[in-house]
């Protein structure tokens, strides 16, 4: 190699190709080599993320961005198309093709439950709904298809999976988090696996992996570390605790991840102990990069670097003093997204001042590229087309169907212990269906889906509960649906029995931290009211436990813990009518008052109102 390497010098680089553009050379070979013809500005450049509204042919060409995302909800344009989203993909990668050196972008998307900025993807459940169901292999089968769908829009990257351990409900971001169990948050990042594909048994450990530059994606485990811990569930908040309980708890899943080959790690907004992540040198490099032995990269969370400033507003000369300290502190991707050449500016005169040391610059870019490298985006850059019809195939919306049956919770089943109350019967005349959520994709599909705080209606193609419900009856049962069913309705006495929908509206991070947990839309009387005349359903559509008050209860006959289920909801049908049994356990303690919280299981004084792993078969007693 190093004779190979000798002659192409004394060729010159126009009668040869260089080293790095060599397939089959070592990866940390062309990594050396690519790193030793940049200039600073280059790998300052590969260091910044951006966002796609801003990677214009100055930003990829002459500058050399080394990656771009799209933000929730930022698309070539309203329900567009995979092919319209491959076409913008493949256009910036061209321009970055053009740049000097030619090194190929890497582009990332919010690809949390399925592809879930894609008009038309098959939507998965929200992760607490993957944890209820405690099925590993479920949770692989849903990473292969997820990178499917990713790969066929030609975006090389997801920021996924999130392995947070939720620890307080009111947290907004708890729904993204398997379980309150490290345990079962470990079990589940075979989700890891099936992103990325499987390493061989000798693959190195810690160093990134890709099985297939066409079927699979980049994996990114987050938020490192503590997110699921704040103080309060307070969203990018303190988690205040020892190092043994952060590692013990918080760090648990990530040396599964690192041992599975994930490529990146993202950085958590919020603190330990009072230290941002962003800015914590022994958490990301001593602890993540020297203990746990990760060589993949660290990238930053969303504009992370502004919120090292304070104050934050207006931005003025301390951003580069917070990209000094964040660069310093390990990280070694920005996800800037817009600032990028304010960026290259303050990084490359903090390198000349010595507030960043050279050394640290390459040991970020070697990783970078490292990963660049083993994505295979060098030798297949572009999307292929033969994917675009995968996106929301009827394959993948079978395992999005499955994965919703194995994650509904079955949390009571009949008032009387001899009579269970489903599954329910299908041969009869009239039923009531009741509640916003019962007909409303956006609901079902909670944040992250379309736009980053997801949306009200049938935002995205799937089956709602509703239709689920009319499709499994049939033509001579009368369905009747009404959100807020009225005292005639109700008065009326004809219907066998109803079924009330109730939930939350979707919300992301900030905006979803509750100091309040009670059933949003007057969820209890509605439920009170319906349910004192018919024999009653209730389903929760959720990201985490809500408040249901003992007289409600009481006056329920069957009560179902949905989560966020996504666009498939004939899952949730299957169950109710009894074609398939409930299996799912709670991966979550379900509180009995606001006043329990934080309330997690092996807690001293730990009395909920159902507690972790409860969960009845459809035949069970209660």
């Amino acid at each position: 190699m190093a004779a190979a390497a000798a002659a192409r010098s004394q060729q010159g680089d126009d009668e040869a190709p260089p080293l790095y553009k060599e397939a089959s050379a070592p990866v940390e070979a062309r990594v050396r080599d690519l790193l030793g013809r940049m200039t600073l500005r280059e790998k300052a450049a590969q260091m910044a993320q951006i966002e796609r509204t801003v990677a214009s042919p100055r930003a990829l060409t002459e500058l050399a961005a080394g990656s771009v995302l799209n933000g929730g909800g930022s698309a070539p344009h309203d329900r567009a198309s995979p092919a319209d989203w491959a076409h913008m993909v493949d256009g910036m990668q061209r321009l970055a093709l053009s740049s000097r050196l030619a090194v190929p972008i890497l582009f990332g998307t919010d690809a949390v439950h399925g592809h879930s900025n894609v008009y038309g993807a098959t939507i998965f459940p929200h992760n607490v709904g993957l944890g209820a169901s405690r099925d590993v292999d479920l949770a692989r089968k849903i990473g292969e298809a997820t990178a499917l769908e990713v790969r066929a829009t030609g975006i090389h990257w997801a920021f996924a999976p999130c392995v947070a351990v939720c620890r307080d409900p009111r947290w907004g971001r708890c729904y993204e988090s398997y379980s309150e169990d490290p345990e079962i948050v470990r079990s589940l990042t075979t989700i890891v696996t099936g992103l990325q594909g499987q390493p061989p048994a000798d693959h190195p450990h810690g160093y990134p992996f890709l099985a297939s530059a066409r079927e699979n994606v980049l994996a990114c485990a987050k938020h490192f570390v503590g997110d699921g811990g704040t103080h309060k569930g307070v969203n990018e908040g303190n988690t205040i605790c020892s190092y043994e309980d952060l590692e013990g708890i918080h760090m648990l899943p990530y040396p599964d991840c690192i041992a599975q080959g994930v490529a990146t790690v993202m950085a958590s907004y919020s603190q330990w102990n009072g230290v941002p992540l962003h800015a914590s040198r022994y958490l990301l490099i001593d602890v993540l990069k020297g203990k746990l032995g990760f060589k993949g990269f660290v990238v930053s969370d969303w504009e992370a670097v502004d919120r090292l400033c304070e104050p934050r507003e207006p931005r003025g000369s301390d951003y580069r003093n917070c990209i000094a300290l964040c660069v310093n502190a390990g990280v070694d991707m920005i996800m800037i997204p817009y600032r990028f050449e304010k960026f290259l500016e303050d990084i490359v005169s903090s390198v000349t001042a010595g507030e960043i040391p050279m050394s640290r610059i390459d040991d970020a870019v070697e990783r970078i590229l490292r990963v660049k490298f083993i994505s295979g985006v060098f030798e297949h850059p572009f999307s292929d087309p033969s994917l675009l019809n995968i996106v929301g195939c009827k394959e993948h919306r079978l395992l999005a169907r499955e994965a919703v049956r194995k994650s509904l919770v079955l949390l009571k089943n009949g008032k009387i212990q001899t009579e269970p109350f489903l599954p329910l019967a299908k041969n009869v005349k009239r039923i009531l269906v009741a509640g916003l959520h019962a007909d409303n994709i956006g609901y079902q599909c909670g944040g992250w889906t379309i736009k980053w705080s997801g949306g009200n209606g049938k935002i995205t193609i799937g089956t709602s509960i509703l239709e689920a419900i009319k499709e499994s009856l049939g033509v001579e049962t009368e369905v009747v649906y009404e959100e807020f069913p009225t005292e005639a309705t109700i008065e009326s006495a004809e219907f066998s029995y109803a079924v009330v929908v109730v939930g939350e509206v979707p919300y992301v991070e900030g905006s979803g931290d509750r100091t309040d947990l009670s059933i949003p839309f007057d969820g209890s009387p509605l439920i009170t009211r319906v349910a004192s005349k018919i024999p009653t359903l209730v389903i929760v559509i959720s990201g985490r436990p809500l408040l249901i008050e003992p007289q409600v209860l009481e006056k329920t006959d069957a009560l179902v813990a949905a989560w966020l289920p996504g666009t498939e909801g004939m899952g949730i049908a299957d169950c109710l009518f009894g074609d398939h049994d409930f299996v799912g356990t709670l991966p979550v303690t379900w509180l009995r008052s606001m006043d329990q919280l934080p309330i997690n299981v092996g807690d001293a004084d730990y009395d909920p109102l159902f507690p972790f792993g409860y969960g009845l078969k459809t035949f069970s007693k209660c």
